[in-house]
């Protein structure tokens, strides 16, 4: 067969977005090719949700749009086409069984990521996709007129060996971000979309543990909070805020609240913005109620050491650090302690709060924060308002979610409608 005649669409990237785009638009009647730039498909999509893969969220879509912060609204017109039931039922249909967790979030009954991948590769070739692996896209091929030429190739893995041009009628790119790039998300489509005039949000990493400069931080390495407050702020003015589970690490902080608030802490970083983070260790009690625990406490055990009564309020790996930074004695009987020292206590307990330096390196984030400026994207089709005949999905595109299924599932909507939406325009040119 003649490579260069007769293909409606390309899609470049073998990820999750890129086999549900060319599956998608083969089922809507297209000729496919999909270009892989290694040895295998999905390699990202296996290692998602610690392997299980973490398809999607049982939440409504009006819930499900505000965990993609102001960006969210864009989804629209993808989630309304193809949303997290839709998902489900798709997979059933290849013999893939859910099931939904704490949180609404949903994973395969398996718990095996490569029962979504295996069904996705048989979906794309169940419907006539051709799959080229190994092969490196080198930029996307326009013409005079602003319109899709196809894409430009490698002729071999050394790039020395220079290009061929691919022809067809509309190319998707979903080529991902630039996290994880052992799995193959080296940013390769950012470069591509800019140099046919797309501009390109900030890159940065979402998801991703934060580090901080303060010693006392590492020092509670390996402790794990759960149902705390954590709120991030800049100077004095509150960032954002979220409730659940964190973890103390030898860099800082992590775990799924502080992942939850990273992508917003790595943007105000990213201005030069001074960050810290605030940990309300006791968030079920207000300022009054608490001293008044501590009262209890205090009375009940007015003998014995300041350093013994934190034992009953903390956990023990904290203690020593919560004393240090309280001011008081770990020695001071509890019934020496005054109410001023009590009110710096309660004040401790409501904001333990420390400085975060940096986030960890985009190649450790989950996610991407940043990407193709979507505003030169047509939300109702995926297509470029730059270069017509060009669609992007998947984590190339400036969007982002928090975790719990809300980046894949839009990968997944945003790959159909534009699958369905390039099959249309290489049908009809």
């Amino acid at each position: 067969m003649n490579k260069d005649n007769g293909i409606d669409v390309i899609v470049v990237g073998g990820g999750a977005s890129g086999l549900f785009a060319a599956g998608s638009a083969a089922a809507a009647g297209a000729r496919v090719v999909l270009i892989e730039k290694g040895e295998r498909l999905a390699r990202k999509l296996l290692i998602t949700g610690k392997g299980r893969c973490n398809l999607t969220n049982a939440e409504c879509l009006e819930e499900f749009i505000t965990n993609y912060g102001d960006n969210g609204k864009f989804l629209y017109r993808a989630f309304h086409e193809f949303f997290n039931n839709d998902l489900i039922e798709f997979f059933k249909s290849y013999g893939v069984e859910t099931k939904v967790e704490r949180g609404g979030r949903v994973f395969p009954v398996s718990d095996r990521a490569e029962t979504i991948v295996s069904a996705l590769e048989r979906y794309a070739r169940d419907n006539g996709v051709e799959i080229w692996l190994s092969t490196r896209v080198s930029a996307v091929a326009v013409d005079e007129k602003g319109r899709i030429r196809g894409v430009k190739v490698f002729a071999a893995q050394n790039d020395a060996a220079g290009v061929k041009l691919i022809k067809s009628r509309a190319v998707i790119l979903a080529t991902g971000g630039l996290s994880y790039p052992v799995t193959g998300s080296t940013g390769d489509g950012y470069a591509m979309a800019r140099k046919v005039g797309h501009s390109i949000e900030p890159l940065l990493p979402a998801l991703v543990g934060l580090e901080t400069s303060d010693s006392f931080v590492k020092r509670l390495q390996g402790l794990t909070l759960k149902n705390v407050r954590v709120t991030v702020f800049s100077g004095a003015k509150e960032a954002a805020s979220g409730f659940g589970e964190m973890l103390f690490t030898h860099f800082g902080v992590s775990g799924p609240v502080v992942l939850r608030l990273s992508g917003e802490v790595a943007a105000r970083i990213y201005k030069n913005e001074k960050m810290e983070m605030s940990v309300d260790l006791k968030p079920a009690l207000g300022n009054e109620q608490l001293h008044a625990r501590l009262m209890r406490e205090f009375d009940a055990h007015g003998l014995k050491s300041f350093y013994n009564v934190v034992k009953l309020l903390l956990p023990a790996s904290m203690v020593p650090v919560f004393v240090e930074r309280s001011g008081l004695p770990a020695e001071r009987q509890c019934c020496r302690i005054t109410r001023k020292e009590r009110e710096n206590v309660v004040r401790l307990l409501k904001d333990f709060r420390f400085h975060i330096s940096r986030t960890r390196p985009i190649e450790e984030a989950i996610v991407t924060r940043g990407g193709v400026n979507l505003r030169q994207i047509n939300p109702r089709t995926m297509e470029s308002l730059i270069v017509k005949g060009l669609y992007l999905c998947g984590e190339v595109i400036d969007i982002d979610g928090v975790t719990g299924g809300y980046n894949l599932q839009a990968a997944f909507s945003g790959a159909r409608l534009a699958g369905v939406s390039a099959a249309q325009k290489g049908g009809s040119s």
